[in-house]
């Protein structure tokens, strides 16, 4: 660690700080305005050791601003005392591997790159503010019990495979929710061996039960969540509340950190990239962005391409100039991001549609005839209704009719 006396003159500097963070520890460096080292140390993660780690920074001039590796993971704490602390603070990218191999790899070398990423500019974008914070957790909470279902089911199955052949008999056609309502209600009974084969098996039925009920009840207050703090990206045709969530936290709470559509269908690898060469002029798919937020623009064109009639003919004019599905579904996730990117950085206004449930009641008309009238399944009704599902113009001529009926 090497530090320097401040003085007077200091004041009058400018300087740029760099931070490489950690669990227990941040690793905090200050630069010149012409990029000259003048000091690092090491702090504690606790808000004693950020305060100490704002003095120490602004002990060697006036910071113009500070890079951050990992603002929303182990820099969240310093970024949140910085930035209340009125500091600017931006989004350092780790460095490349052609430049660790080159100068090596060390918690002084990352917190000065940090440093000259924040003075040249490379680093510019805001780091996200925490008004996500909320959805992030419930969003990872939620997956997280997919994922713990997902594994006690395949576990479920393995262990079928393999048992007796009195419990394979009796388990092993069964699907779904039938199987695991059964295998929940077992009294395992017999030998050692078919007491411990249907112990397991009722162990984790009821985990899958157990998973799923908590999953339910993680998207029901994601969706609440999701829809207060976006209620037009909530309700955009096709955005479940997974994939709403998935693209705040993507986006961040502070979508004017967002430059252009185009900047955000890069960040969520819906961007074709260059790859011309000589007489060659073609693009190629992107394989970078964030992954999670490219399958959230995947799951918006699945279910646009299966129900919405606009999708549906976009798709059959795409298909009949000779496109494949993959090439269509490329360029629906980009016309999606386009649309996305609106939704987060300008006010949608949703078309209210809490009349329609009373008003059709009020007149005694039952979901049936209703889709009878309208040539659908009452469920596009239901959720219609009951806002699950979008579809201003359905919305206005279903009000229309109910109104005259």
């Amino acid at each position: 660690m090497t530090s320097e006396v401040a003085d007077d003159t200091t004041t009058d500097k400018v300087v740029f700080g760099g931070v490489d963070s950690h669990a227990d520890t941040i690793h905090v460096a200050v630069i010149s305005d012409n990029g000259g080292h003048l000091a690092d140390a090491e702090f504690a993660t606790t808000a004693a050791g950020y305060a100490a780690a704002l003095a120490f920074l602004g002990a060697h001039g006036h910071v113009n601003a500070i890079g951050v590796e990992g603002t929303a993971s182990y820099g969240a704490g310093f970024t949140r005392a910085a930035r209340s602390a009125g500091l600017d603070v931006v989004e350092v990218n780790r460095p490349d591997r052609a430049e660790r191999r080159r100068i090596g790899k060390s918690d002084p070398i990352d917190a000065y790159a940090a440093a000259r990423a924040a003075l040249s500019g490379r680093a510019s974008s805001a780091p996200k503010d925490d008004t996500v914070t909320g959805i992030r957790a419930l969003h990872n909470a939620a997956r997280s019990a997919v994922k713990a279902r997902t594994a006690a089911l395949n576990q479920i199955t393995h262990i079928l495979v393999t048992a007796p052949e009195s419990i394979r008999a009796k388990f092993g056609q069964l699907k779904g929710a039938d199987r695991t309502d059964a295998l929940a209600r077992l009294r395992p009974a017999g030998d050692a061996a078919h007491v411990a084969v249907l112990t397991a098996l009722k162990s984790l039925a009821r985990r899958v039960k157990e998973l799923t009920a908590e999953h339910h009840a993680l998207t029901r207050a994601l969706d609440s969540e999701v829809t207060a703090h976006n209620p037009g990206l909530r309700a955009a045709y096709g955005v479940g509340p997974d994939t709403a969530a998935q693209l705040l936290v993507t986006a961040g709470g502070n979508p004017e950190r967002l430059r252009t559509e185009a900047s955000f269908a890069a960040l969520c690898g819906a961007a074709p990239v260059p790859a011309s060469s000589g007489r060659t002029n073609r693009h190629r798919l992107s394989r970078g962005g964030d992954r999670a937020a490219n399958a959230a623009l995947y799951r918006i064109a699945l279910v646009r391409m299966s129900s919405d009639p606009r999708t549906r003919d976009y798709v059959a004019r795409q298909t009949a100039a000779g496109r494949t599905k993959k090439e269509i579904i490329r360029l629906l996730k980009r016309a999606i991001a386009r649309e996305m990117f609106r939704c987060l950085t300008t006010t949608v206004t949703v078309p209210g549609i809490a009349d329609l449930r009373p008003l059709r009641q009020s007149k005694n008309i039952t979901l049936t005839a209703a889709a009878r009238h309208f040539g659908v399944w009452p469920a596009t009704i239901s959720t219609l209704e009951r806002g699950i599902r979008r579809d201003d113009d359905l919305a206005n001529t279903y009000r229309d009719w109910l109104t005259a009926a």
